[in-house]
């Protein structure tokens, strides 16, 4: 009897008649009674008849007399001047020698603090699965394996797939092939390293529209740091990459109409060459050597012609998904092409370096182009009364530093490698192509430096300019997997600096058309006497 009076459980033994012969101390303390209080008492004089009501507990106790114990029950009891208490309780037979039921021992368990925190528990867990299953992103948890274990109602709504449709599947094999690899890389880096990673992919709804949905998958560790489960966050962001494609084309627009007396000026070249020479058949038209020249003058001037209505459709054609092998020297020059005799009219000098041997990029020529523009029309503005423009390109390492101490030469030799081991470079490092747009025009001041590529900023005059030039050029440069940076110094110039990933791709210098004359190399020739092009290929 005396471990069961230190025993912190509530004990009391009944007999046969259902009177109390043994009650342990912490049932005392609790109940706030005395042992001659409870002592030889039947059930009903030391519990509450409302207690003995809604448990049933003086059946039980006759039930446990013939032998059926009560495995486990729940109640509240609330002694005199104290809080109510939740208890759980069980009922035991004690039998002598013979098997014979003798006494039943109720036993009851104070669970207050353990129901409480157990609901706070269940609080908190609807709560977090209320903020799941609320949110507007796609949340989904994976093991480790990466089968999907939950499927947040956002997931469900935007791809269409309900969670029975998903939880069990590998999350991979909710993506297009292209795809897979690469997401399987990244979760097993993740665990591996524990890090954070993110990525951009399209993914196909159950409906058959294509998706372009934000990534960011992190791990869940166990106590000894041991990866058990994936959670992935994502973010659609379909409807915003329209809108942005949609604000790249107004830009373009706009852009098109700043261009207008240039481009209007680079036809009326051709046209005035077409009048003269149709004029010299009329007069002179019996003349066959002569007639043979004014014919291939108009045949010429008619391809000019149409070579820069072609150019200007292009870049005024809405923009589409990143699927091309883009030849960046390419780029610059039909850019040129469009631009490159306002720039001149204005006494500016372009120079261009060019790398005819630099690796392709992944991305868009058409948003790329966008770019390039913006960025060189940023520079006219800039010179208003003239200057120098030049435009240089390479082939560098991702560590830039490095990249600086290298001799151009070998810069060069290096970028042409570059096709047939990507990897191979100095350091074994990645590459990126690097454009260089410089001007000496007026600088930006130190307080405007941070701030060149916000939305909707500006110092020309109010009407003269939108202020979403620089802003599009650098969202595109991102979505291209690049970067776009620029160092400046007021009243000596300004130099953007884009660098762009480089493709493992045939070199651009052994193209079956590198020896081909670009757009602006042949308006150069054709009939660029007034401006001022000079390039260091």
């Amino acid at each position: 009897m005396d471990i069961l009076s230190s025993i912190p459980s509530s004990i009391v033994i009944f007999d046969s008649s259902l009177r109390v012969v043994f009650a342990n101390r912490n049932f005392l303390v609790k109940s706030r009674k005395g042992e001659g209080e409870v002592l030889g008492k039947k059930i009903g004089e030391i519990f509450p008849p409302v207690i003995l009501y809604y448990t049933n507990l003086e059946e039980n106790l006759q039930a446990a007399q013939k032998g059926r114990p009560l495995d486990g029950e729940e109640m509240e009891y609330r002694a005199p001047g104290l809080a109510s208490r939740v208890y759980f309780y069980s009922l035991t037979p004690l039998k002598d020698e013979s098997g014979r039921v003798r006494n039943v021992m109720l036993f009851m368990d104070d669970v207050t603090e353990k129901k409480s925190l157990g609901e706070r528990v269940a609080r908190a867990e609807r709560h977090l699965a209320s903020v799941v299953e609320s949110a507007n992103d796609l949340i989904v948890s994976m093991n480790a394996h990466g089968a999907v274990m939950t499927w947040n109602s956002a997931a469900e709504r935007i791809l269409g797939f309900s969670a029975p449709d998903t939880v069990g599947r590998q999350f991979v094999q909710l993506f297009p092939d292209a795809e897979r690899a690469n997401l399987e890389g990244l979760f097993a880096q993740l665990i591996r390293r524990g890090e954070p990673q993110e990525r951009e992919s399209s993914m196909r709804a159950k409906g058959g529209q294509e998706l372009l949905i934000a990534w960011r998958f992190s791990a869940m560790k166990e106590e000894r740091g041991q990866v058990v489960a994936l959670v992935g966050v994502g973010r659609d962001l379909t409807e915003k990459r329209q809108l942005e494609l949609r604000l790249i084309q107004s830009a373009k627009m706009a852009a098109l109409g700043e261009m207008a007396g240039g481009i209007a000026h680079e036809i009326r070249n051709p046209l005035a060459i077409t009048s003269s020479a149709a004029q010299i058949l009329l007069k002179k038209g019996a003349d066959p050597e002569l007639r043979c020249e004014a014919a291939q003058k108009i045949h010429v001037a008619a391809g000019r012609a149409a070579t820069i209505i072609e150019n200007l459709l292009r870049f005024a054609r809405p923009s589409e998904g990143l699927v091309e092998r883009v030849d960046l020297n390419s780029a610059v020059e039909d850019t040129l092409s469009l631009i490159g005799h306002q720039i001149s009219l204005q006494s500016i000098e372009i120079k261009k370096r060019l790398a005819p041997q630099a690796p392709r990029v992944k991305g868009n020529k058409n948003q790329l182009q966008q770019v390039f523009m913006n960025i060189i029309l940023n520079a006219y503005h800039a010179m208003p009364d003239g200057g120098g423009f030049t435009i240089t390109m390479r082939a560098v390492p991702t560590d830039l530093q490095a990249a600086e101490q290298l001799p151009r030469a070998e810069l060069l030799e290096s970028a042409g490698h570059l096709a047939s081991n990507p990897q191979s470079a100095i350091g074994n490092q990645q590459w990126v192509v690097e454009v260089r747009f410089s001007d000496t025009g007026c600088g930006i001041s130190e307080e405007n430096l941070s701030r060149i590529f916000d939305p909707f900023f500006t110092t020309m005059p109010v009407g003269s300019g939108t202020g979403l030039g620089l802003s599009i050029a650098y969202s595109i440069v991102r979505q291209h997997g690049g970067s776009i940076r620029v160092e400046s110094q007021v009243g000596k110039g300004s130099t953007f600096i884009v660098s762009l990933p480089a493709l493992s791709a045939v070199p651009a210098c052994a193209s079956p058309h590198a020896d081909r004359p670009s757009t602006a190399q042949a308006g150069a020739q054709a009939d660029r006497a007034n401006g001022k092009l000079t390039t260091d290929n």
